[in-house]
């Protein structure tokens, strides 16, 4: 059956036109990772008819380790989003818009399939797997890698077709890999990095008493905390296993009287201990691989007692193997009690105290003067007739940011794209084969710092010439009319954040244009760049509390013209109360507080100028126009004084250009 397989592979590839040329070397690895994967999957005990290959690690992270590159290694496709399934005969990875045009460049498209789960018409994966599956199928998945979330609707859907979903206890990618000596890197276990309570504004054991006071009404004996920014959180620290994100691999188990961290080999060092012990909180360190094992022994410990509201508190987002281990897995006759909803640190770290809001504001300040510096710098180097790559760039800014406080690292892989690049939406920069910026390119710059006191996310788009084409020009200005119609909108207390992606689409909406991703997302303090439960899309977060005041959201529209160039206005906002007595360039109008609901709005964090020459005036109204100069004018009065004080006179003149105020005609 495997050589069937491996001709129709074969075949497929000779016959396939019109896609991305790949080696044979490459042809031939990518088929053998199949091949080995198909081989171990007809090997298990019940033959799988398909497996499950989810982009996801045991915490269920948006960006991963290497360890955890099972579908990268697997597919060759290298987008942060994507879930691949394997049958015998068929491979397909489901992915989201920002990723068709780099899945159709990376992935050797006579063995994979592009399933695009953004449009209406493609099947979602569970209805995939029903449909082309045959009954009585067995569909397998490493429960570490799959939420309970996840693995019950697909479990019921597979169920009412008469087929199963198995746990396979051994990732199957992870033994394919050994087995072509091609075995994954070690887990990482780096040093980890106190933050003091200068930059959390609440310490560890205020943080743990709050959650225990939620225990207490929610009558669960314990509190299994599984998403590493989580862990991070609550204990004020940080680390830097998984790049760009300052977490470390870690579980944290919390009961009335224990706080129990499983964490590399459970040692603590001195400095750390030092830390806990000044935070006010007792931590036991327990070995990282002991955590399933501690699990089930606390369930069949609470399972004794016979009271079923000893409950487990979990996450519903954590994996589907921690929700098995704390109900008891097999060790007992009657499972524990479970509470499996959305984490109470998710909904506490949603919220920034005034220390952390403080902080968000002064690193965005710092982070405003490294990228206008970087694109004074690029635009001096292209008119003067320098060559200057895509990684160039990105270095150059880099080497900016780390001039400034409290910087860390940035906060994500640095999107650089010029030209054709920009439409690819979450592109990478090759270093191997390094893109020219060109003068006559539209070049999209998406960057973002890791900061001591915050964490920053920004794009900007620019004509390295100053001299766009008139459709650049009007793409430009329309993403630039959603995103001022997202910065100055009002909106009840409470509103999911779902209700506002239509304001930024209706500029581009009217003339037949959109953008394949959401609008905003959430942003970590000091923590993960992308931060949920709450966000802005056309898809709702399914466990958004409703927008609050001292939130952090990106506000980030575009326009990708592909094979050509791409346009992101990005901006960093925080929501805040607004009365008709607040500085908010609506509040004059309020005759009303939603019935008492209560009056949000935004207040942008990111201070760097838009492209002046790329704006179509005539496109702007009144108001945000004068929004737009407003803009300007706060950006120029903020980074003016600090770029002349430290003698930087060439970049204080270059923004007080980019800063003039737009009249029209």
């Amino acid at each position: 059956m495997l050589k069937c397989v491996v001709l129709l592979a074969i075949v497929q590839l000779t016959l396939t036109k019109g896609q991305p040329h790949h080696s044979r070397n490459e042809t031939n690895m990518s088929l053998q990772r199949l091949t080995a994967l198909r081989a171990l999957m007809a090997a298990q005990p019940t033959a799988l008819a398909a497996y499950i290959v989810p982009t996801a690690d045991a915490h269920n992270s948006e960006y991963i380790a290497p360890a955890d590159g099972r579908r990268e290694w697997l597919s060759g496709f290298t987008g942060s989003a994507g879930t691949a399934v394997v049958t015998t005969d068929r491979a397909l990875v489901w992915t989201d818009g920002r990723y068709y045009t780099q899945f159709q460049k990376e992935a050797d498209l006579a063995l994979w399939t592009l399933m695009k789960q953004s449009l209406p018409d493609t099947l979602s994966m569970e209805k995939w797997l029903v449909k082309n599956l045959v009954e009585g199928s067995v569909v397998g998945a490493d429960p570490h890698t799959m939420t309970r979330d996840e693995w019950t609707p697909l479990q019921t859907a597979l169920s009412k077709a008469n087929m199963q979903l198995i746990a396979i206890p051994r990732n199957l990618v992870d033994e394919a890999r050994v087995q072509l000596n091609e075995p994954p890197p070690p887990r990482p276990h780096n040093p980890l990095l106190p933050l003091s309570v200068k930059y959390t504004g609440k310490t560890a054991e205020q943080k743990i008493e709050e959650l225990r006071s939620k225990m207490v009404e929610k009558k669960a004996a314990a509190l299994v905390i599984t998403a590493l920014d989580e862990v991070a959180y609550t204990l004020n620290l940080r680390g830097s296993d998984i790049d760009y994100n300052p977490v470390f691999f870690s579980y944290l188990v919390l009961t009335a009287n224990t706080a129990d961290l499983f964490w590399g080999n459970g040692v603590l060092t001195d400095e750390i201990k030092g830390h806990l012990k000044w935070e006010g909180v007792e931590i036991t360190g327990r070995p990282y691989e002991d955590v399933v094992g501690h699990l089930v022994a606390m369930a069949r410990e609470l399972s004794e007692s016979g009271d079923c509201a000893k409950s487990v508190w979990l996450s519903s987002d954590a994996s589907e193997a921690i929700h098995r281990a704390a109900a008891g897995g097999d060790s007992i006759k009657k499972p524990l009690c479970l509470i499996s909803e959305v984490s109470p640190v998710a909904l506490a770290k949603l919220i920034k105290n005034d220390v952390e809001l403080l902080g968000f504001r002064n690193c965005h300040v710092r982070d405003g003067i490294a990228v206008s510096r970087l694109l004074r710098w690029l635009h001096v180097q292209l008119d003067s007739g320098a060559t200057v790559t895509e990684p160039q760039a990105s270095d150059k800014l880099l080497e900016f940011r780390k001039e400034e406080a409290d910087f860390m690292g940035p906060s994500f892989e640095t999107i650089a794209g010029a030209g054709a690049n920009g439409a690819i939406i979450h592109y990478t920069p090759s270093k191997d084969s390094p893109t020219v910026i060109k003068r006559d390119d539209m070049f999209l710059l998406d960057s973002g710092g890791q900061y001591k006191d915050g964490t920053t996310d920004i794009t900007r788009t620019r004509h390295m010439s100053n001299n766009p084409t008139a459709a650049q020009k009007d793409a430009f200005t329309r993403v630039l009319k959603g995103q001022i119609a997202v910065g100055s909108a009002l909106f009840p207390q409470g509103v999911k954040g779902n209700v506002l992606d239509s304001f930024a689409r209706k500029a581009l909406w009217d003339v037949g244009l959109d953008y394949a991703h959401g609008t905003g997302h959430g942003v970590g303090h000091f923590l993960n760049v992308h931060e949920g439960p709450a966000g802005v899309s056309w898809r709702p977060y399914p466990h958004d509390p409703g927008l609050q005041p001292q939130q952090i959201l990106s506000n980030e529209p575009g326009y990708y013209k592909v094979g050509e160039y791409g346009i992101r206005h990005e901006d960093l906002v925080e929501t805040i109360n607004v009365t008709k007595d607040s500085d908010h360039p609506r509040a004059q109008h309020l005759v009303g507080d939603y019935d008492g609901r209560g009056v949000l709005g935004f207040s942008t964090l990111t201070l760097v100028p838009q492209q002046r020459a790329c704006i179509d005036v005539n496109l702007l109204d009144d108001f945000e126009l004068a929004y737009l100069n407003a803009y300007h004018k706060r950006v120029l009065d903020t980074l003016g004084p600090i770029l002349e004080a430290r003698g930087l006179a060439d970049d204080a003149a270059w923004l007080t250009a980019e800063c003039a105020p737009i009249a029209r005609g």
